[in-house]
């Protein structure tokens, strides 16, 4: 069974803190690799965690990722872009930005789940968990990592539900990091027990992360002109990532 959230309730600001207070742990001793990367949408992946596909492809871990959505959902008034145009494109920049992070192209894969519909229980949530899982045991999966469970947008939820669904099946050991869920309001209260896990250093590698960044331009508005209700990372948003320090929590 998966295990439920505690009861017990912190704010947002306190998590944050706890979370940027968790020990500093080179790469080989706080997992054992093969890696496999979870990402909601087309950038997550390197928003979250780009200087660890940096720092594993550098030490000679493998890592993989799979993109679980087809990432149409960020434009979908485009009709310069309808959604097929945006799936290749979006597809297309993830390969880009895992280029720069030292990564072969052809380690990035996508399941296809529908944009802002990930599946987040039920027949469908157990396929695609069967798939995730698949893909894990094609890797070699040891450990796998996924959207945390606050962060508020409803793909990253499905992704967390999806990996833990995953972990269980394949008997993999489960990271959550956080992308959206650095933006929650301070006074926000969650369910949440103190986090477990830690972080990583990656100033060798914020250049490479922020090359990465920049590869996914339809997501900062230097492509799609025709949809004012697209999706744009702003610089402040971004500027959360650029950060020499990367954080994973532990899936108790």
């Amino acid at each position: 069974m998966i295990q439920a959230l505690s009861a017990r309730r912190t704010s947002a600001a306190r998590l944050h803190w706890q979370m940027r207070m968790l020990p500093i742990r080179p790469l080989a001793e706080a997992v054992h690799g093969p890696l496999l990367i979870l990402a909601p949408h087309p950038d997550d992946e390197t928003l979250g965690c780009g200087g660890l596909i940096a720092t594993a492809c550098a030490a000679g871990m493998p890592v993989h990722v799979l993109v679980l959505t087809d990432g149409t959902g960020s434009h979908p008034n485009s009709r310069t872009y309808p959604a097929r145009r945006l799936r290749q494109i979006r597809e297309a920049e993830s390969r880009e930005a895992a280029r720069h992070l030292g990564l072969e192209p052809a380690c990035v894969s996508f399941l296809g789940l529908p944009d802002r519909r990930a599946p987040q229980r039920g027949p469908e949530a157990q396929r695609a968990a069967r798939a995730i899982a698949e893909h894990a045991r094609s890797v070699g999966a040891r450990t796998l990592f996924t959207t945390w469970q606050h962060d508020p947008h409803c793909d990253h939820l499905a992704a967390s539900l999806l990996g833990r669904m995953a972990a269980e099946l394949t008997g993999a050991v489960l990271m959550e990091y956080p992308v959206w869920g650095w933006t929650l309001p301070a006074r926000r209260l969650l369910s949440s027990e103190p986090p477990d896990g830690f972080r990583l250093d990656i100033t060798a590698h914020v250049a490479a992360k922020r090359r990465a960044i920049l590869c996914h331009r339809s997501q900062l508005g230097e492509v799609i002109k025709d949809d004012p209700t697209g999706f744009t990372m702003d610089p402040d948003f971004i500027a959360l990532f650029g950060t020499p320090n990367e954080t994973f929590l532990r899936v108790r």
